[in-house]
């Protein structure tokens, strides 16, 4: 066997699987607001902002608008965001949180605070963490682009 395919050497394959338990942990309580996890991340973005372009929203969370448009209208049906063509660019949309949305915010506060404690890191530990996934992410997002452009 090639020691280079060995599981235990890919780092792959723990991202995935933390990934795949982080969600998994999220779940009961997202559940509990009637949320995807990918729903859970957009209102986050729009939490912070009030609104933004659907483009935006997509490249804040690394998503496509293939995965995001028809998550908006879902979060649309549900009363939670609205959406509508930028008056100055009609190609744009705009989502915007309405009231329903805004209020979801107060029942989700407690949600990091108990993610934090599901994972036993010291905040040293943590903040590195964060800062490699984001280095990861962002060496990953500029080989990306010099493939797409080259």
């Amino acid at each position: 066997m090639h020691e280079q395919l060995k599981l235990e050497n890919q780092l792959c394959f723990p991202l995935y699987a933390a990934a795949r338990d982080v969600v998994k942990h999220y779940k009961p309580m997202l559940d509990e607001l009637g949320l995807t996890y990918t729903q859970y991340i957009t209102l986050m973005v729009l939490w912070e902002v009030g609104e933004a372009p659907i483009k935006e929203i997509g490249a804040r969370l690394h998503l496509d608008s293939g995965t995001l448009t028809p998550l908006c209208k879902k979060m649309e049906a549900k009363g939670l965001v609205e959406r509508h063509r930028d008056v100055h660019d009609e190609r744009n949309v705009i989502v915007s949180l309405t009231d329903a949305g805004r209020a979801l915010e107060d029942r989700a506060a407690h949600i990091p605070e108990q993610m934090s404690a599901c994972i036993n890191l010291s905040p040293e530990e943590f903040h590195e963490l964060y800062r490699l996934l984001y280095k990861t992410i962002e060496s990953l997002d500029c080989e990306e682009n010099e493939v797409s452009h080259g």
